[in-house]
């Protein structure tokens, strides 16, 4: 292998692990909140956007401090998923809406905030980049942005902290209860509602996270949010619903071969190589990496 074609691996290796962790982020916290609901949280892209533009409103047009600005954000991200969940997924379940209601609901809830958005703050491209734009740093001879690294670390980060908290954590071991078997943890005395509010909380979070780090590297528009979900789910169901490793693989995964697919082919593919990665699992694997084989009854 050539000296040329190295440095060209390894930079399409940085980006593309950037854009996996991103992913990944996007693919937990859609997973944490499927998991535990039973149905396709359409408006979790919305929350997406939402954190995005929230930490643009308090960085440029406020100009506080961007770190001060990223955590109320995030905050609030999650403040909104759990006013999505308290104001209407909840109240629908309680009057026995079956999932495929509160996913049309979840996605209107999407299409009304996108065009909130879109209305005070404008269709254009936003940018919360300020300054001068800074060279990457030579790493194997490639140039990696320090918002890519950060981007990793972050992801990295937060896996491991959500793993501990699942695994150690009495609300932890609470909410796998509830994604396990909704009606045995009722029985067990564990209160699916509260569970449900602080995977709503959790995931939204999580997901402004990635919308705040996406959109420091490749700016942002009120459209975002749908992508950043598409490829959530996909990098879910490479990975294998319900897998916390499942997500970062799968994240990871999808986020490489894109970048690999645009060294050999128009960028204008890489949302066409991301479905037809997902496709190849539906086939072959639909369980995913990490997922467990559906049984067929026997009658």
């Amino acid at each position: 292998m050539g000296y040329t074609v190295r440095n060209i691996v390894v930079q399409i290796l940085g980006n593309g692990l950037s854009a996996g962790s991103a992913f990944a982020l996007l693919a937990l916290g859609f997973a944490l909140i499927f998991q535990t609901t039973r149905f396709f949280h359409f408006a979790h892209g919305a929350v997406v956007t939402a954190g995005a533009y929230l930490t643009f409103l308090f960085a440029v047009i406020l100009g506080w401090p961007l770190w001060v600005a990223a955590v109320l954000a995030i905050i609030l991200a999650g403040v909104l998923g759990v006013l999505m969940e308290l104001g209407v997924f909840r109240p629908m379940r309680k009057k026995g809406a079956t999932p495929f209601v509160l996913l049309l609901a979840s996605l209107g809830l999407f299409v009304v905030i996108q065009n909130v958005i879109s209305m005070i703050f404008g269709d254009g491209v936003k940018t919360l980049r300020s300054g001068v734009v800074q060279e990457g740093i030579p790493i194997l001879g490639a140039r990696i942005t320090p918002i890519q690294i950060w981007t990793i670390a972050i992801a990295v980060i937060l896996f491991v902290a959500v793993s501990l908290f699942l695994s150690r954590t009495r609300m932890g071991k609470a909410m796998r209860a509830v994604a396990n078997d909704p009606e045995l943890a009722y029985v067990s005395g564990i209160g699916s509602d509260r569970i449900i509010l602080c995977t709503f909380f959790i995931g939204s979070c999580l997901a402004a996270v990635a919308a705040i780090l996406i959109a420091l590297d490749v700016d942002m528009t009120p459209t975002m949010g749908m992508n950043a979900l598409l490829m959530g789910v996909v990098a879910v169901i490479i990975g294998g619903v319900g897998s916390v490793p499942g997500a970062a693989l799968g994240g990871l995964l999808l986020g490489l071969a894109r970048s690999f697919g645009v060294w050999q082919i128009n960028s204008a593919w890489q949302d066409a190589i991301a479905f037809g990665i997902l496709l190849l699992f539906l086939l072959f694997r639909p369980q995913g990496f990490f997922g467990k084989p559906l049984r067929k009854a026997q009658v």
